[in-house]
């Protein structure tokens, strides 16, 4: 999107230049040899703080880092917030890697053992190798294993119940009659009062619905955040489930199912029938996207790279988590009506009305504002840099 011509494919790198850009290669492979020095240093911390149970987040040493690292930077002639922001960068790589290693987990923690049932599918995928980084032992069960659901439930200590929301609550009534008294099941779907009241009522031992609310082709773990509704426990597994998930670096949101999908109807169901809708008049229009890519500015460049990240992926997701949610009605017929207001006030050029409506709207998000316009202003720069 650069407005500078590329070079021809066929013209030959000036001698001085390419002499320059070997130098540069030099410097960039001792940076990753550092890299490869720091993160073997990372490994020990983790071991220090696994032993003598530090957490691996110090906000007092991160600030003291980025402010010593940028003020260094800045006196080398370099931008201090550009080194700043790579030292946040390099900083989320050792918290996630202390996690990864398991500091946060008591070494006398002993290792369970987890049946995750779809456990070829994306996020049983994930929850999968997040917990055998910390020593559980898996056990999958998929449409593609010769190792069946209730005998992976029937052995396991934890059964997670990762599959498509139209058949969760299936899943759970042939399974759960398998999985052992003192043992958990838990579910990892988008909706929770169905698979928490199917759970409760065909599973004798303890119950615990979750949501992760990501996707299974997130980079990291860390900071990420996971929604946890507890249902039944009489063995102690939600501290062995907080321990786990805490250490593995998410962010854990306790709350009940009834407010978990209240929330996810604004989250999820009218957020992604927005994208949908912005993406379907995109189509409707026949508009031509890398024609429109020349003219872009950022805003619109962010919503066209959310529509089309939305329709690379599965329709049959994003069907289930609109159609299974019991707040969808109610959220789409706002939606409806506020677009049928503001396509009112528009197309009648009514501009007092249009302020007006502005003004209550932003009087809605009061003080997030001032934040939303800084986070975003930061978003946009990235954005406009990788371009």
């Amino acid at each position: 999107m650069s407005d500078q011509p590329d070079p021809p494919s066929n013209m030959p790198v000036p001698p001085a230049l390419q002499a320059l850009r070997d130098r540069i290669d030099d410097v960039d492979h001792r940076l990753l040899s550092l890299l490869e020095e720091r993160s073997a240093i990372v490994a020990e911390v983790a071991a220090v703080k696994q032993e003598t149970g530090f957490g691996i987040r110090d906000f007092v040493r991160e600030r003291d880092l980025l402010a010593d690292r940028g003020g260094r930077g800045q006196a080398a002639g370099l931008s201090s917030s550009v080194v700043e922001s790579l030292f946040r960068v390099i900083l989320w790589a050792s918290r996630d890697r202390q996690a990864a290693l398991g500091a946060e987990i008591p070494p006398d923690m002993p290792s369970s053992t987890v049946a995750i049932i779809g456990g070829h599918g994306g996020m049983g995928t994930l929850m999968g190798k997040a917990l055998a980084d910390l020593g559980h032992e898996i056990l999958v069960a998929d449409l593609d294993t010769t190792l069946s659901a209730a005998d992976a439930a029937a052995t396991a200590d934890v059964t997670i119940v990762s599959v498509p929301i139209e058949v969760t609550c299936d899943v759970i009534a042939q399974i759960a009659p398998h999985c052992r008294e003192d043992g958990l099941l838990m579910d990892v779907t988008s909706t929770k009062s169905a698979p928490m009241e199917a759970m409760l009522a065909t599973c004798a031992g303890s119950v615990i619905g979750t949501h992760p609310l990501f996707g299974p082709s997130i980079h990291s773990l860390q900071g990420q955040r996971i929604v946890v509704v507890p249902g039944r426990d009489e063995h102690g597994w939600m501290d062995w489930l907080t321990t786990v998930l805490g250490g593995r670096g998410l962010t854990l949101l306790e709350t009940t199912a009834d407010d978990h999908d209240a929330a996810m109807g604004v989250v999820q169901v009218l957020t992604h029938h927005g994208t949908e809708v912005l993406g379907r008049t995109l189509q409707k229009l026949d508009v031509d996207i890398q024609r429109t890519l020349e003219f872009t500015s950022p805003i619109y460049l962010m919503d066209l790279l959310m529509s089309a990240r939305h329709f690379a992926q599965s329709s049959d997701l994003y069907a289930s988590i609109q159609m299974h949610n019991p707040r969808t009605a109610s959220v789409l017929d706002a939606l409806r009506s506020a677009g049928d207001e503001l396509h009112g006030i528009v197309t009648s050029g009514d501009r007092e009305a249009f302020k007006a409506l502005f003004a209550e709207v932003r009087e809605h998000f009061g003080e997030f504002s001032v934040q939303a316009l800084e986070q975003s202003s930061f978003l946009i720069d990235r954005l406009v840099e990788r371009g």
